[in-house]
Parts: structure tokens; sequence; C-alpha cells
């Protein structure tokens, strides 16, 4: 249905800026938008692996004193694609780097924030801790799953949002807007559906739903507070993962008398191979994602957008470099966003 649709939203205020920009292996599509943007190229840098899986890397330019951007989301493989971002930033701290700023469009992990159960870890705390040894001077990132995490990190932490791009997107190309309402599939995600109800002038709905199962993955609506009969919704989220909370979110829908004609919205595609399966549902006609994560379900191709937030990152690289405020991209009506 749709590629990667590239944003005007945010264009940098000059062609090109005096920073190094260096991609991992997560998002390489990605970086090498906010570099064209900048009118600057990615920087040389060699990552390999060993035999037995480790990770080596090596910079091949001089970093001395240099102002280093890294992107790198870290995304599937989690682990992996963590791992390289924290060698990077040692290597670039060993390098006499000036400043280390690790560019994370989807942070891992995020999920992991609290302790539901006793002897759970806070693993979202637990990357703040990493990052912050291996040598980042300041971490950047988009729509955390809990805001809080912006208190986990004792160097700078920046959380930029995507919702104004989601939400334009939404206004211009999903049809009948006029019988529409916004979803917030879990009392959770309140305050960002609240976010999207405000910027698209339409009725707010909220499902109060509980999991099950031993690691939560078992999802079952139990009340909708909102009216959405012969209503079009609009389910948004942060992060589409497994689509099990969005899939109990249609059926209740359904069931209170909702029309058949869905559009899911969330910041980070996850979707892992079981929720291809889900969101296939006929119901579920579109799909809006960013490219935090590289897109990769070739089953939901015919119903997903793609938006990119190169442009995005690209403005903030040049507001953060020239000292100037960040805040500033996000002053639109009387939505706030605190970043």
């Amino acid at each position: 249905m749709t590629e990667v649709t590239a944003t005007k939203q945010v264009p940098a205020q000059k062609p090109a800026i005096d920073v190094d920009i260096y991609d991992g292996s997560a998002t390489p599509i990605l970086a090498q938008a906010v570099v064209g943007i900048l009118g600057l190229s990615l920087g040389h840098r060699d990552i390999h692996h060993f035999e037995d899986g480790e990770t080596h890397v090596k910079i091949l330019d001089n970093a001395r004193e240099r102002d280093i951007y890294i992107i790198q989301s870290t995304c599937w493989p989690v682990n992996e694609n963590l791992m390289e971002l924290l060698i990077m930033i040692d290597a670039f701290r060993r390098a006499s780097a000036r400043r280390i700023t690790a560019i994370i469009p989807y942070y891992g992990y995020a999920r992991q924030e609290k302790k539901s159960t006793g002897r759970e870890p806070i693993t979202a705390k637990l990357v703040a801790n990493l990052l912050t040894t291996a040598g980042a001077d300041r971490v950047v990132a988009i729509d955390l799953h809990a805001p809080a995490i912006q208190g986990f990190f004792d160097i700078g932490m920046i959380s930029l949002t995507a919702i104004p791009l989601l939400a334009d997107h939404v206004r211009k190309y999903v049809p009948n807007l006029q019988d529409a309402v916004v979803v917030s599939p879990d009392t959770g995600r309140l305050k960002v559906a609240d976010m999207y109800a405000n910027l698209l002038n339409l009725p707010l709905v909220v499902i109060y739903k509980r999991r099950g199962g031993e690691h939560g993955e078992e999802v079952k609506a139990r009340a909708i507070i909102g009216e959405v009969r012969g209503k079009r919704p609009i389910i948004v989220d942060d992060i589409v993962s497994t689509g099990s909370t969005i899939v109990a979110s249609a059926e209740a829908l359904l069931e209170a008398g909702a029309k058949p004609d869905m559009t899911v919205v969330a910041t980070h595609g996850v979707l892992t191979p079981a929720a291809e399966e889900r969101l296939g549902r006929q119901e579920i006609s579109r799909i809006v994602i960013t490219d935090t994560i590289p897109f990769h379900s070739a089953g939901l191709l015919n119903k997903t957008s793609v938006i990119s937030v190169a442009g995005l990152l690209a403005e903030t690289i040049s507001r953060l470099h020239q000292g100037q405020s960040i805040s500033a991209l996000f002053r639109r009506g009387h939505e706030t966003y605190p970043v």
C-alpha cells in the first residue's frame, strides 16, 4: 500500500553542520536519510563478528575532539544491537571524542521499567546504566514506552515524540475522519491517546484490559469507556509487538458496535511473526508506523504506511549542536510535549 514517507515537518535549518554521524547495523537506511537531510555523509566504521559471535568495532576516522552522533535502534536482534551500540560508544570514548550522543530511535527493554511481581529486574534502568558507563554523554530516543525512563539517566536524556507526524498522516490520508474515534487500548496509553484526540479533534475512547499468562501475553478487554457504535476506531499505541492488545481491542470494539474499518497507529512497529497474522484481520484496514524500526512484515505491506522520522532526527541533531531549543519543535496549538 505505502512506502516510506519522508516528512517535511521539520527540515534542517542548515544544509550542513560540523558533526560526525555514524550508524550501527540496526537502522542504516534511516541513518542515511538523516545525513542526507543535513548534507553530510555517514562516518566510516568497520563492524564485524568473530567466529564465536563477539562483536568488534573499529572507527576509521579521526574522532579526537569531535562531536559524535551514533544512530542505532535497539530492535531485533535486541541484545546484539545493544551490545554493538555500547562497543561503538566505548570506541569513540577511547578515541578522545569531545561529546558522544547515542540516538536510539527505538529504546529496547523500555517495557521492563518497573517490577510487576517479586524478583524481577528493572532492565530499562540497567540499559541506562550501561549506556552511561560505556561513555555516552547524552541519549536521544523517540516515544519511550514509559516517560519515567528519562529519570533513569544520570546523563542528558531527550525523549522526542513522533505523535505530531503520525497525526498529520492520519489527518491527510485516513478517510471518513468525521465518523472516527481515537481509542486507547489500555489505561496506560491514555495520555498518548489524548494527544492524538486533541491533534485530530476527535472523541476519545478508553479500553480497560487485563493481562494473563506467565509473561502477560494473554490480553482480554474488560470494559469500554466511550461511545463507539457506528464509529471507525483509530487505535493508538507506542509499540505494536505481538498484536495481542490490538486484536483484543478490535474484538471488543466490534462487539460494542464499531464499524469493521479500523486504523492502527503506533510509533514503533516491532511486529513479531505473531503480529503479522493477527493484524492481517480484515477489520484492521490500515496500519501507520514509523521507521524507528525497519519494516519487515511482507504480509502487512499492502495495509501499512511507514512514516520517516529522519527529518525529526536531523533537526534535533542540528539544534543540539547549535545549542537551540528542542522543545520548540513541538509547540503547536494547545498541545505541549515535555522534551
